[in-house]
Parts: C-alpha cells; structure tokens; sequence
C-alpha cells in the first residue's frame, strides 16, 4: 500500500511511502511495535513530526511511516516552572500556552513550525536559544527492540548543535522541560509577537522547510555565503533561493523535490569551489539513493 509522505511535509512535494501509520494513543503505538517485530523481514522506519526539517524524493521511501497523533499533542504545566509536552506538540502553540502560563524560556519556538519530538531530534532552535536550554528529559519508544517505553535524560541525548543520537527507530514520545516561573505574561505576549514579525518580514512562506544548510562553526552564517555569491534566486527548475532569505530554498506549486535536491547540490558546490567552504545541510533527505549532501 502506497501512501501519501511528500505532501504531509512543509515543502508538500515529493513520493509516496510503502505504508504509513497515524496512532494517537500509547496501547496503538505498542501494537504496532509488536506487529513490526514479528515481520519476517526488515522495513526501514521513519518517524514523521510536522515533516518542517525534511525533503522526501520524488521515488518516495521505501519503508513504514509512523506519525503520532492525538493524545500526543497534548501539554502540561506542572511546577516550579516544569512543563510537560507530548512528542506531536506543535511548537508554535506550546509557545504561546507556555507563556499565557506565565513561563518564559521557549518564546523562540513560536517561530518553528514543527514538532516537539522532531525538535528534540534534531536540537531545534532560534533567537539565540535551543531545546537543549530547558530539557529535561524525554520518554522514547525504540521500534526494534522487546523493552518499554524509558525515561532519558537530556544529558545523555548528546546534544549539540542541530543534533542529537536519537535514531530513526526511535520515537519521543513526549518530554519535561524546565522554564522561567511567574513570568510577566504580558511581555512574553510581546516578545512573541516581536518573533513573530521578524519572521515574517525577513523569512519567506510557502513551500519550504526553513534553513537548508547549518552555519559553518566559525565565519559568516550560511545565508551570508550564500548570498556573497549572488545565488539569490538561482533556479532550479522547479527549485530557487530565496530573495527573502538566501538560506531558504522555495519550491513551486506542484514542483519536484529532486529539483530541490539538485539545487541544494549546486550551492554547496560553489561555496565549496568560490569559497573554501562546505557547508552540511541541516534538512533530513529521505529515499535519495545517492547522497552528494
């Protein structure tokens, strides 16, 4: 059974997975996880947030998706400044519950568009600050293997810029977090809306998963690179830079993720050839058969 994959990502292109599963409770992710452990042969697994951090190609992913859902999503506030988010939290709102809650630290999250496993996967952050800055721990959930659900504290994540070791066969099911306590609600709401603005008036919309390539560890960022070079509004086919932001690559209504790919190339290889840099993208590229990123 095909099903859909590229469209339920922020670049909405890109092929289809060989199954995907949508659970919304813990008992029907422990199904599943016993159903995978009793296939005869191995299935690549992915594990799909809000798809904002990914490019899946055109051929699609050969394996089983598994997306949370429902119960997931929800949020907590506990005490003394703790927080408890579920592994489908949308970012954006988490941001704006903590700090009508009156707890600041995660203002910067109201400009990311993903979720709270996926931004614990992968370090997600803006506005100077990260998860890693107020994580606690986390619940995961490995696929492959007969043990329950553990607890894992953020110390032991390795997390570091953009990064974590949390693997594909692992879920986070949801996470704790330590925040500011009895904060001024009214200028958290401030700060949020400022984030917000400047989103808007320096990053473009539409059809793209943010930042392509993470900033090089010493130098000027990325989009700076990018931009020296006069690569705003390279095209690729179906595929260009941003004039908004030169980190961001747009993609056409009904485009192709390959284009995408292609270009992504294309600019790593000229910074690398006009600049002496080599930049490492920060977008997960799901089913390419080869990786030149």
């Amino acid at each position: 059974m095909n099903a859909a994959l590229g469209r339920l990502t922020t670049y909405r292109v890109g092929g289809p997975a060989k199954g995907l599963i949508q659970v919304s409770k813990l008992d029907e992710l422990l199904l599943v996880k016993e159903a995978i452990g009793r296939l005869d042969v191995e299935v690549p697994l992915l594990v799909l947030g809000n798809g904002s951090n990914m490019l899946v190609s055109d051929r699609g992913f050969d394996g089983l998706v598994v997306k949370l859902q429902g119960s997931f999503e929800q949020l907590s506030v506990l005490s003394d400044g703790r927080a408890e988010l579920g592994g489908a939290a949308m970012l954006p709102v988490a941001a704006r519950k903590l700090a009508a809650s009156g707890l600041s630290g995660f203002e910067w999250a109201v400009g990311v568009p993903g979720s709270f496993g996926g931004a614990v996967r992968m370090n997600a952050g803006g506005h100077g600050s990260e998860i890693a800055s107020s994580l606690l721990k986390v619940t995961l959930l490995d696929l492959l293997d007969e043990e329950p659900p553990k607890e894992v504290k953020a110390s032991e994540l390795n997390l570091s810029y953009r990064h974590s070791c949390i693997r594909d066969d692992q879920i986070v099911l949801g996470g704790e977090v330590q925040l500011g306590y009895d904060a001024d609600k009214k200028k958290l709401k401030e700060e949020i809306s400022e984030i917000v603005r400047w989103r808007r008036e320096n990053q473009p919309g539409g059809q793209n998963a943010g930042s392509v390539f993470v900033n090089p560890d010493s130098g000027k960022k990325a989009a700076q690179l990018i931009e020296e070079l006069g690569l705003k509004g390279l095209r690729v086919r179906s595929a260009h830079v941003s004039m908004k932001h030169a980190n961001f690559i747009q993609c056409d209504e009904g485009g192709s993720a390959d284009d995408v790919y292609q270009l992504m190339v294309e600019i790593k290889q000229r910074v690398r050839e006009l600049l002496g840099v080599e930049l490492k993208t920060e977008i997960r590229l799901i089913g390419f058969e080869e990786d030149a990123l």
